[in-house]
């Protein structure tokens, strides 16, 4: 069996998210997404199983390799990488979520691509809160200006923020980039744009972002151990 630990690692999480939530005063809930970069099919297998629904992928190719493999597995399929703009006709009506949406003219060239028979395509607006120069993700003080331009792509549902913190085990450092987050979001709300999801935490960091309100958390080596080459 693949995957032997992963149920127990689920159930360990979901009251670990449980903890943290009532710790921060939430009650919304929280989605879980299976990150399986590296890992085969087996893996996304195997999470559905295991009662996970949805799964990130963080490059295109990959994904879209596992997703002809399984064609039998009803998943919701979640991008969370950097998209270039050159593939974005590979990724049209391959995902239900992409996360990472952080200049206009990838705003736009979705709009351009997506047919006028598809469904609107779920984004997030990927948002630089650590202020790391490498890291993705439109700086904190464009973020408005991106919304706009968002917000005239019709075959786009804008549905929240994402953002990744500093890898870092100080949980303080970790807790303001999560804080800028969802201080964004209310900012975007009293602007007119009502933007729900916050997509933020990861394996080593999680905790500190369900306590500061996220909705979605990006689960990889927690979940699966270490990654393959």
């Amino acid at each position: 069996m693949a995957f032997p630990e992963l149920a127990l690692r689920l159930a360990e999480v979901r009251e670990a998210v449980g903890v943290h939530q009532r710790r921060g005063g939430w009650e919304h809930p929280v989605r879980i997404i299976a990150v399986t970069k590296t890992h085969g099919p087996d893996a996304v297998r195997a999470a559905t199983l295991a009662g996970i629904e949805a799964i990130g992928e963080n490059r295109i190719q990959e994904a879209l390799a596992k997703q002809d493999a399984l064609p039998d597995v009803a998943v919701e399929w979640h991008f969370i990488g950097r998209l270039q703009r050159n593939k974005v006709r590979r990724a049209i009506d391959r995902f239900t979520w992409i996360h990472s949406v952080d200049r206009p003219a990838l705003a736009q060239e979705l709009e351009r691509r997506i047919p006028l028979d598809s469904p609107r395509q779920r984004i997030l607006v990927e948002v630089n809160c650590s202020g790391e120069p490498q890291k993705g993700g439109v700086e904190p003080d464009e973020l408005m200006a991106l919304l706009e331009t968002v917000a005239e792509c019709g075959r786009l549902e804008l549905r929240g923020l994402m953002t990744m913190a500093e890898y870092t085990t100080d949980q303080q450092v970790q807790r303001r980039t999560f804080q800028l987050l969802r201080t964004l979001r209310d900012q975007a709300a009293l602007a007119g744009h009502p933007v729900p999801e916050l997509s933020m935490g990861m394996s080593g960091d999680y905790t500190v972002a369900v306590e500061e309100g996220a909705t979605m958390i990006r689960l990889g080596t927690l979940l699966f151990g270490g990654r393959s080459a």
